[in-house]
């Protein structure tokens, strides 16, 4: 069957289950309805097949049977599924819910922000009516006061004057969309910042509620609550075990009493004593933060105190963290008080799932069943049995992990949620908290820690085997895969184990072709005015920033260059420098050589010169 037509006929099945059930009164979850679905069809008592295609029959025996489990009032089984979806549904982690809670708050403000983000006012009406918008959208951001109260509205609107004065509105018109949110973020910090200080001087404060007063009333009486209600569940549950380990050792008795009905109503109460415990973990560590914070606040108002006070005018770059650290500290006081009130409400609604204890086990009957039965607390167990440990000399495969020589072994997760493996697997569903200090068998990455050390040592014989019984035994109760973090086992779950053909269990690869768009622009265009890409414009603006004419120079001498002073210099080395010039050449050619004669030294009057050649010939030379 194709996966898109097998949604549709669980969706069928889960929609007509829902109007089975409220045809009789009962309104149920969709969410539920899908869980007892996957309960019932894993259930081996009902003879369901998930390799094969349910036909009309199966449908209709799917439906009656869920159905018949909805409707059954009397069940501590349903309880406690009821109890799981509910609580998976309305509980998140500490940092998941102020993640949502902060988104939630963002998209409320959301229609206020882009009115005044996205207006173009211009006459003097407009802006007046924009700044009283910015003054509402103050006050709903920080949560200080309702913006509909006159003299809330006015102190706002004082404290927001003093920073940004209603003749810059044209400025920050000019400004784009994302630079507008993040000024009014700044504003408002500041603004709920100047409010606080206020209320602290006394000068102010309307409509701003005390809330560390507050938390430290409400923190205190919500663990007490807890603590009763841990302290009333945990005696039924030690109650409950000790009746269903006097059945185990004295059979008849299950002949008289319905030990199945037992073990349901002990699974009721121990998974709600682990959702009151993961609660209280969270209300202490809302007890730490805000213990913390009062402090943070007490030192912050202080501080502020110190810098202003009698001064009339203070900079703000001293003053403005400050009041943007008051509130960021209020804020997160908003939201520990958001968080205790609803860690608060999931615990009273809780208690609604503990109600068939009373019509099924009256204290009548609990004491009967308790007569000569000693009742033993988990302490008590673990106490009794903490000098039997594991000797390491008896197993050479195994590891066993011990407090002394493990680093961070109570950080260590344990499976089943610490119960004894071996217990609950030989005595069909019995839980019994296990001894770390016995010692944690490390099998397969994974962790089990035993009550007693028989326990331990037959756990360790077989692994796998008590391994599959635990698993065989979630098919049948459905709530201790959520009880026993169970879930890894079923995700992979081969129903029916005597088929040799693995392969087709597989789920098949689906593919799907799909196709996504980009706006070109996604963000605003953003324009720097402050961009320079002058160079010398950017020298100019650098000396004007350093202001050397209002500087002056210090030199200081010391011991050792007292009437000293080393000189330097600097000088430019010689040179050997040469040129080429032209240069005259010359064959072997002789030169001629010609003298006269008789020029002079001559006695007669009339002279007379003899020419004669002197010049060598050529092949001479």
């Amino acid at each position: 069957m194709p996966s898109t037509q097998a949604e549709s006929v669980i969706k069928n099945i889960i929609r007509e289950i829902g109007q089975e059930c409220a045809a009789h009164g009962e309104i149920v979850s969709e969410t539920l309805v899908a869980f007892m679905v996957k309960a019932v069809v894993l259930d081996p008592s009902n003879g369901f097949n998930m390799d094969r295609t349910l036909i009309k029959s199966d449908v209709q025996k799917l439906v009656k049977l869920c159905v018949s489990r909805l409707l059954d009032s009397k069940n501590p089984s349903l309880d406690t599924i009821k109890m799981q979806v509910y609580f998976d549904m309305n509980y998140t982690s500490r940092e998941e819910f102020l993640k949502e809670h902060h988104r939630v708050l963002e998209s409320r403000l959301g229609s206020v922000l882009r009115e005044i983000t996205d207006n173009r006012a211009c006459a003097r009406e407009e802006l007046e009516s924009l700044y009283r918008k910015v003054v509402s959208y103050m006050l709903l951001r920080s949560g200080l006061g309702s913006p509909t109260d006159i003299k809330i509205v006015r102190e706002a609107t004082a404290a927001l004057q003093s920073v940004f004065p209603q003749a810059e509105l044209g400025i920050f018109l000019t400004l784009s969309k994302k630079d507008k949110e993040r000024q009014l973020k700044d504003l408002s910090m500041l603004v709920t910042g100047i409010r606080l200080f206020n209320r602290d001087c006394g000068k102010g404060g309307e409509g701003i509620d005390d809330l560390p007063a507050i938390l430290h009333e409400a923190i205190p009486a919500t663990t007490q609550h807890i603590d009763s209600q841990l302290q009333i569940v945990q005696d039924l549950a030690y109650r409950y075990t000790a009746i269903l380990e006097k059945v185990t050792e004295n059979p008849l008795m299950s002949m008289e009493l319905q030990p199945y009905m037992l073990k349901e109503a002990l699974y009721n109460v121990r998974q709600y004593e682990i959702f009151l415990q993961i609660i209280l973990s969270d209300i202490i560590s809302c007890a730490q933060e805000v213990e913390m914070m009062i402090k943070q606040l007490g030192a912050q108002l202080e501080h502020l105190k110190m810098t202003i006070k009698s001064k009339t005018a203070v900079p703000t770059s001293q003053v403005f963290p400050i009041f943007i650290a008051l509130s960021n500290l209020w804020m997160s006081f908003q939201d520990e008080t958001v968080l205790v009130s609803v860690l608060s409400n999931l615990t009273a609604h809780l208690e609604q799932f503990l109600g068939a204890h009373e019509l099924l086990f009256p204290e009548k009957v609990m004491q009967d069943l308790l007569n000569e039965v000693t009742v033993k607390t988990d302490v008590y167990r673990i106490k009794e049995h903490m000098e039997d440990r594991v000797h390491l000399v008896d197993f050479r495969k195994q590891e066993w992990l011990f407090p002394e020589t493990t680093a961070n072994f109570d950080k260590l997760v344990i499976q089943y949620r610490g119960f004894c493996a071996y217990t609950f697997a030989t005595t069909d569903g019995l839980l019994i908290p296990g001894n770390p200090a016995i010692g944690i068998l490390k099998h397969k990455e994974k962790y089990y820690t035993f009550s007693t050390r028989s326990a331990a040592y037959s756990f360790a014989e077989n692994p796998e085997t008590y391994i599959d019984l635990i698993r065989e035994k979630a098919k049948k109760n459905a709530e201790l895969i959520q009880l026993l973090e169970l879930h890894q086992h079923f995700e992979t779950l081969i129903p029916y184990s005597q088929m040799k053909d693995v392969d087709k269990h597989i789920k098949p690869i689906t593919k799907s072709e799909t196709s996504t768009q980009t706006d070109t622009h996604i963000l605003p265009p953003t324009i720097v005015r402050s961009y320079e890409w002058n160079e010398w414009e950017l020298r100019r603006k650098a000396i004007k920033l350093a202001n050397l004419h209002q500087k002056v120079t210090h030199s200081v001498q010391t011991d050792l260059s007292h009437m000293r002073r080393e000189n330097c210099s600097q000088v430019y080395p010689s040179k050997d420098m040469s040129t080429q010039s032209r240069r005259e050449g010359s064959s072997g050619v002789p030169r001629p050589q010609i003298h006269i004669a008789g020029l002079r030294g001559c006695q007669n009057k009339t002279t007379y010169g003899v020419r004669v050649n002197l010049t060598r010939a050529v092949d001479e030379t």
